[in-house]
C-alpha cells in the first residue's frame, strides 16, 4: 500500500457528516487516526490501495462518533452486578417485586452484608399507581432483611430507600436533622419512613463498601465497551471529585479519575471522556468549593484527546419528581422546593451559590451547573453574568445541566454570553406523565424546551444522564423528534419537537463544542479524528418512531475498528 493510501474506505451509503451546511455524502477515507477525505462513491474508491479496507455500506448510514454528553460512566458501570441489582422498570413492576428481588439477594449474601439496588421509580410501581398516597416505605424491606441494610437508590439519583436496618447501623432516628439540601421523610410520629432526598442520601450512601481502583478500572471498561456496541466513542463524566466522596459507592469520587487516568496511562483508555471536576458536595457551600479546587487543581491527563479536566460542576437545586427544583410558582400540593446550597434562608442560599460559582469561573474553568427549576435556573444565569462581569473571560464555555424549566430570559442571556444547555430527552420520554402530576399539564408540556432554546440561539446538547436513563442516543434522537410519553404514547409539548438534523447535532457536533474540541472532533471532515458509527440502514427517511429499532454496524475509534455486529 502506497504511504498516501487509506487504511479504511467506508462508501456507498449516507455519510451525514454534521458539518455547518449538514451535508451529506457518500463516502469518507481514514489514514491512521484521521479523517482525510469525504465525497463520492467514485472519489472514495479511487483513493483505495492494495492495503485499503473497503467497507461496502450499501445505502447504510455513518454518523460522526456519538457524544453522550453528560454521562456518569464510573458510577453507570458501578449499577450494575456485581455492585447492584437492578430494581426498575421494567424489571420490576411493583414494589413487591422490588422485596422479591432483595429477598433474592439477601439469600447469596453474607450475614450482615449490605444490599445495594438502584433504578426503583414510583411511577411504575403498582401500588403507587392505585394509591396516589402509597409510597415505598422502610417497613416494605424489613420482613425479607431484618438484619441486612437495604440501600435503594432511585432512577433520579436524588432519593434513597433505606430499611430498618440501614437506618440504625447509620445512626439515622427521629432526632436526626436533615443536612443542607436534603430531606428525611417522616411518618405522623415523626419517625423516618427511610426515605431520603437529595443531600440526605449521602447519610446512608458513605456506609456502603468502596470499591477499589482495580474494580472502577474494570467498570469503566465494561461501559466503554457497551458504549462502543452503541456507536458512541465520546462521553461527559459530569462530576468527579471530593464532593462526590459521599455518593453511591463513590460513583463521582476522586477515585474515579485516578482509575481513568490509570486507563489512560495504560493505553486502556478507549474513549474521549471530558470531566467536570466535583470540588463541593449537593448541599455546599463557597468554603467547599474554595477547599475542594485546592485540593484538586487541574489533575494532569496522559493523553488530553482521551482524558481532559475541563470544567467543575456545582449542584443549584434538586430535581422537579421530589418538588426539590426551585420553581416561582409552587408545585400543586403548595411549596417551590429550593436551592440546594448552604444557607438558612434563600437570600443567603442566593448570594452563597453565586460566590460558588464565581470561585469556579475566576479559577479558568468551565461550570456545568445542575439546575432545573425556572428560579434556580434564572438564579445560576444571572450568577454566570456577574462573574464574567468581574473577570471576563471570551470563551468560558459555561452551562446550564438539565435546564428543565428555563425560560425566554435566561435563553437569551446564554446565548448573548455563547453558553449552553445540556438537556434529557430520554428522561423526558420516561417521565413526562408523572409530570403532569408533579407541575401540572402545562408547565409538564414545556419542560426541557429544546426548540426554543435553538431557536434562541443557544448551543444545546442532548445526553442519557446514565445511569438516570440508558446510554441510548437513539431513544433520545426519538425522544426530541416526538416527545411522546414511555408509559402512554401521549406527545407533551408537541411545540418543542425538533428535527433530525437538530438532534443529531445535539449529540455530535455541539457536545465536541461543550468539549472545547469542535476543531477537532464531531464531524465528519478532513483533518477530524476518526471516529464514526455506521448504522444497518439509512436513517435520513425512517419514522421517527422506527429509530429506535436501528442497530450499530461498525463503530469506528481514533481509526480503529471497535465494534463490529
Amino acid at each position: 500500500m502506497s504511504r498516501t493510501a487509506p487504511t479504511l474506505v467506508l462508501t456507498g451509503g449516507h455519510v451525514l457528516t454534521v458539518d455547518r451546511d449538514f451535508t451529506v455524502t457518500e463516502g469518507v477515507a481514514v489514514r491512521g487516526r484521521d479523517i482525510v477525505a469525504t465525497g463520492s462513491d467514485a472519489e472514495m474508491r479511487a483513493l483505495a490501495g492494495p492495503g485499503t479496507r473497503v467497507v461496502e455500506l450499501g445505502g447504510r448510514t455513518v454518523l460522526p462518533g456519538l457524544n453522550d454528553s453528560h454521562l456518569h460512566g464510573a458510577a453507570y458501570g458501578m449499577t450494575k452486578p456485581p455492585f447492584a441489582i437492578d430494581v426498575g422498570h421494567p424489571t420490576v413492576g411493583s414494589i413487591a417485586d422490588i422485596a422479591a428481588a432483595v429477598r433474592g439477594a439477601v439469600q447469596a449474601a453474607r450475614p450482615g452484608e449490605w444490599i445495594v439496588g438502584l433504578g426503583w421509580d414510583p411511577g411504575y410501581l403498582a401500588e403507587c399507581l392505585a394509591d396516589p398516597r402509597r409510597f415505598p416505605h422502610r417497613r416494605d424491606l424489613d420482613a425479607i432483611a431484618p438484619h441486612h441494610p437495604v440501600c435503594l437508590t432511585d432512577f433520579s439519583s436524588h432519593m434513597v430507600w433505606a430499611n430498618s436496618e440501614a437506618l440504625r447501623r447509620c445512626g439515622i432516628d427521629a432526632d436526626t436533622a436533615a443536612p443542607p439540601g436534603g430531606v428525611i421523610d417522616r411518618d405522623s410520629g415523626g419517625e423516618p419512613t427511610g426515605i431520603l432526598r437529595e443531600s440526605a442520601q449521602r447519610l446512608v450512601q458513605t456506609a456502603l463498601p468502596t470499591p477499589t481502583i482495580a474494580q472502577r478500572r474494570q467498570a469503566i471498561q465494561a461501559v466503554v465497551r457497551e458504549l462502543h456496541s452503541r456507536g458512541i466513542t465520546s462521553y461527559t463524566e459530569p462530576g468527579l471529585g471530593p464532593g462526590g466522596t459521599g455518593t453511591l459507592f463513590g460513583g463521582l469520587s476522586t477515585d474515579n479519575w485516578t482509575a481513568y487516568a490509570e486507563l489512560a496511562a495504560a493505553g486502556e483508555l478507549h474513549a474521549r471522556i471530558s470531566v467536570l471536576l466535583l470540588p463541593a458536595p449537593m448541599g455546599g457551600s463557597a468554603d467547599d468549593v474554595r477547599k475542594g479546587l485546592a485540593e484538586l487543581r487541574r489533575p494532569q491527563s496522559p493523553d488530553p484527546r482521551l482524558l481532559n479536566a475541563i470544567g467543575v460542576k456545582i449542584f443549584a437545586d434538586g430535581v422537579p419528581p421530589n418538588r426539590t427544583a426551585w420553581m416561582s410558582e409552587p408545585y400543586p400540593e403548595g411549596g417551590h422546593g429550593s436551592l440546594c446550597v448552604h444557607g438558612d434562608t434563600p437570600a443567603l442560599q442566593v448570594a452563597e451559590l453565586r460566590e460558588m460559582i464565581g470561585l469556579a469561573h475566576e479559577a479558568g474553568f468551565q461550570l456545568g451547573v445542575h439546575v432545573t427549576g425556572d428560579r434556580a435556573i434564572d438564579t445560576v444565569v444571572d450568577a454566570f453574568a456577574a462573574a464574567n462581569a468581574a473577570a471576563p473571560r471570551p470563551d468560558a464555555r459555561h452551562y446550564v445541566i438539565h435546564g428543565d424549566f428555563i425560560g425566554a430570559g435566561s435563553l437569551a442571556k446564554l446565548a448573548a454570553h455563547g453558553y449552553g444547555v445540556n438537556m434529557n430527552p430520554a428522561i423526558k420520554w420516561t417521565i413526562s406523565d408523572l409530570m403532569d402530576e408533579v407541575v401540572g399539564p402545562e408547565r409538564s408540556a414545556y419542560q426541557w424546551p429544546v426548540r426554543s432554546a435553538v431557536e434562541a440561539g443557544v448551543r444545546v446538547c442532548a445526553s442519557s444522564d446514565a445511569p438516570i436513563t440508558e446510554p441510548d442516543w437513539r431513544q433520545g434522537v426519538a425522544s426530541m423528534m416526538l416527545r411522546e410519553s414511555r408509559a402512554s404514547g401521549r406527545t407533551s409539548g408537541p411545540d418543542q419537537c425538533v428535527p433530525l438534523a437538530t438532534a443529531l447535532r445535539a449529540y455530535t457536533a455541539t457536545p465536541a463544542w461543550q468539549d472545547f474540541a469542535d476543531g477537532w472532533k464531531g464531524t465528519i471532515e478532513p483533518g477530524k479524528v476518526a471516529d464514526l458509527c455506521v448504522l444497518d440502514r439509512s436513517l435520513t427517511d425512517l419514522d421517527p418512531h422506527d429509530i429506535t429499532d436501528v442497530q450499530v454496524d461498525l463503530t469506528v475509534f481514533d481509526g480503529r475498528v471497535v465494534h463490529e455486529h
